[in-house]
């Protein structure tokens, strides 16, 4: 992959010349105080876009967990709209560059998003500040790419309590680190910074807020880490159960879809001994405390947000890069998790509980690597009744559509541009459809889906071509590829078809896919699984 960093490329200098035109056209008309210029008399809205990292489906209490508190987000869940079916690509990297462009992956240029704009770069010109805080995990650097502030660490993921060397604050490398860092709060305590930055200059501001939380490694504040010590002795049998009942008293699933089950490289519960029961409970409970200073975390910043008065006019769209994390990457856990350079992860079995109901994990395109909670909330501006849920299939890439809508700002028609790929979610922020949609298209590396209407098409790890309908069987329970052949191959058909025409992805992932059963990387055996370590 390129990256560009002397030489300007045709698009980046396409792109810059529109930020320079485009912002100082604006300024001739822009008002104060974020106020719109179509003469209409409601003031154009303040954004964040909240993405976490390795969030399972299931994993909030409005999603159905019930040991893991979450009062904060639940509120703007239950006084907002909830998605059922919103998609992300699975993988961290590759959903961040959908997000940012609203294309997919390859079609964007992957990390150098060089064939894309991203949302500051089309906000900017429009009048907006443009701020992000958390985490990059793409090429070059934020401040590259049209946001006005940044802080945050550039890398996929990095120790909470002392950071790395990937730290920026506005292009510039930041190791401030002291006692009491926490790489969660530093994130909204900048976030905060830049809010109040926007609001002396009077402009509405766009925030993209990447908490790395809850992905590995796991790191919690102790007191948060005891807050749940002994609560997942009940195990990931029951508790997997006691969520899917959840879900289905709150209406999030079909009580036809049946919940996917445990397979048999996760062992029984029941089957592990006392000391492996106390070190998957303790490490599960690391994982909810980090959700637990998360949600903290985000109360902070609506607090804030409610003492600047904007609270109101702040649309506020929380979601996930991919599912829960099966890989079991454990290490330095002689250093208890509440401490610098430990690193514990949970594996398979606590994944399989974080995408309850569905199958597979990160990585994977079946249900379970995709599917992530969407929680929209902005009083101001959704008509919906509180607590109202949305359907319809939908996708990260429909985020940029949807902003570009919003504010009518303007997307680049010229130029090395792709165009967006994504719908616009606005009229379900007013209870109707979105409209109808082509495809949804997915891939990374040799895991890949593409959903047409009810239908799906998925494959796991190179393993044969599975056919499911997604109104009867979103758990992917049964494969209908043997009973509707015509349906299979039209979709094969098509698959091959956008990753050639659309996403431009690389021909060693458009091979034929061989007709056998996929063995997960992360099976489970005993003489690979680490030693469980004494709990501190």
């Amino acid at each position: 992959m390129r990256i560009r960093y002397k030489k300007v490329s045709p698009t980046r200098f396409f792109i810059s010349l529109w930020l320079i035109i485009g912002t100082l056209a604006f300024s001739q008309n822009v008002t104060l105080n974020g106020a719109p210029t179509d003469g209409s008399d409601n003031p154009r809205p303040n954004i964040i876009v909240i993405l976490v990292d390795d969030l399972g489906f299931s994993d909030l209490g409005c999603y159905g967990a019930s040991i893991i508190q979450t009062p904060t987000i639940d509120h703007l869940a239950d006084q907002g709209l909830r998605f059922t079916q919103f998609y992300n690509t699975a993988k961290c990297h590759s959903s961040r560059i959908c997000l940012l462009t609203g294309l997919y992956p390859y079609q964007a240029g992957q990390q150098a998003m060089d064939n894309g704009c991203t949302i500051p770069e089309v906000l900017r010109p429009a009048g907006y500040f443009t701020a992000m805080a958390g985490k990059w995990h793409l090429q070059r650097e934020p401040t590259n790419r049209g946001f006005d502030r940044y802080f945050g660490h550039l890398s996929g993921a990095t120790d909470y309590f002392v950071g790395d060397n990937t730290f920026r604050l506005n292009g510039k490398k930041w190791s401030e680190f002291n006692d009491n860092f926490y790489t969660t709060d530093a994130n909204t305590d900048y976030s905060i910074k830049f809010i109040d930055e926007a609001i002396d200059l009077e402009k509405p501001f766009f925030l993209y807020l990447a908490y790395n939380a809850p992905h590995y490694p796991l790191q919690a504040p102790k007191r948060l880490i005891d807050k749940y010590r002994d609560k997942f002795q009940i195990g990931w049998d029951k508790l997997r159960r006691l969520r899917y009942e959840r879900q289905l008293n709150m209406g999030l699933i079909n009580p036809s879809w049946e919940l996917s089950p445990r397979p048999d490289y996760i062992p029984a519960w029941a089957s592990l001994s006392s000391k492996e029961k106390e070190w998957e409970a303790f490490r599960m409970a690391v994982y909810a405390a980090m959700l637990d200073s998360l949600d903290q975390n985000i109360s902070r910043l609506i607090k804030h947000l409610k003492a600047r008065g904007i609270y109101n006019n702040t649309l506020i769209m929380f979601c996930s890069d991919n599912g829960a994390c099966p890989f079991e990457r454990s290490h330095n856990m002689d250093i208890p998790p509440w401490k610098e350079n430990s690193h514990w992860t949970y594996d398979v079995g606590w994944a399989h509980v974080g995408n309850t109901p569905f199958r597979w994990y990160k990585q994977n395109q079946h249900e379970g690597g995709i599917s992530t909670p969407l929680i929209v909330h902005w009083p101001d501006g959704l008509t919906t009744k509180a607590g109202a849920i949305h359907r319809e299939p939908c996708h990260l890439i429909d985020i940029m559509p949807t902003i570009i809508d919003l504010t009518k700002a303007n997307y680049p028609e010229q130029g090395n541009i792709e165009p967006l790929q994504g719908m616009s979610l606005i009229p379900s922020f007013n209870g109707r459809s979105i409209g109808d949609r082509d495809w949804l298209y997915f891939i990374f590396n040799d895991n890949r889906a593409i959903r047409k209407g009810n239908w799906k098409l998925v494959s796991a790890e190179w393993g044969k071509w599975e056919l499911y309908n997604m109104t009867q069987d979103r758990t992917e329970l049964h494969d209908l590829s043997n009973k509707n052949v015509d349906t299979l191959a039209e979709l094969k058909q098509l698959w091959y078809r956008v990753a050639r025409d659309v996403d431009n992805a690389p021909k060693r992932l458009r091979k034929p896919v061989f007709d056998r059963n996929p063995i997960p990387p992360f099976k489970r055996a005993k003489n690979k699984m680490p030693t469980p370590p004494k709990v501190p």
